[in-house]
């Protein structure tokens, strides 16, 4: 499992400098995001957690190194370059939070293809902004049931996309899936932080 830390304790990792890290990136490692915006601390706050973002990462030859497959509120699922995190996320400025990258041990070839395949398939599909709502109100009732259709928060992305694989992250017990619920999964490793 990636260590179990708080926001505190990854703000003080050392930040390995992308273009290093880029030339260890293989395809399927994971964006974990902790973002000081209102919506990421939100999501920090009803998860217990230090993440509110995570995607998967599609190494190319190119100037940028990588591409992001993610789901987030204003597009849906799309590719993003993965340097733009670091240089021009958002109006000329990086990222305003802590990214680090993850790893699942023991990724094969015919796992890369499936997650690939699968996760390509579903450009273009739509965020699930009902399943805040729905997330919200499991948490405030205590109870939760698991839903599954073609919309997605960033997490259920991750997981519909690992689950086509052959790997299967557990959801929380509150019925929805986290970040912090893709991170805690004990074949999960960190590679280390890029923000």
């Amino acid at each position: 499992m990636a260590e179990i830390l708080t926001r505190r304790q990854i703000g003080k990792l050392p930040i390995v400098p992308y273009p290093r890290i880029r030339k260890e990136l293989q395809t399927g490692d994971m964006l974990f995001a902790s973002g000081n915006y209102v919506i990421s601390k939100l999501i920090r706050k009803f998860t217990k957690s230090p993440w509110s973002h995570v995607g998967i990462i599609f190494p190319v030859k190119s100037p940028g190194g990588a591409l992001l497959l993610e789901s987030v509120e204003d597009k849906g699922v799309n590719f993003l370059p993965m340097g733009r995190y670091l240089t021009d996320y958002y109006r000329g400025r990086p990222y305003n939070g802590i990214l680090a990258v993850a790893r699942v041990r023991n990724l094969k070839k015919k796992h890369v293809e499936e997650l690939s395949k699968f996760g390509i398939k579903e450009l273009a599909r739509p965020y699930d902004r009902d399943e805040i709502i729905k997330i919200v109100a499991r948490i405030m009732a205590g109870m939760g049931k698991k839903e599954r259709d073609r919309e997605y928060i960033c997490s259920e992305l991750v997981y519909e996309c690992f689950l086509r694989a052959g790997i299967e992250f557990k959801y929380d017990k509150r019925g929805f899936i986290s970040p912090a619920n893709i991170w805690e999964d004990e074949r999960v490793e960190m590679v280390g932080r890029v923000l």
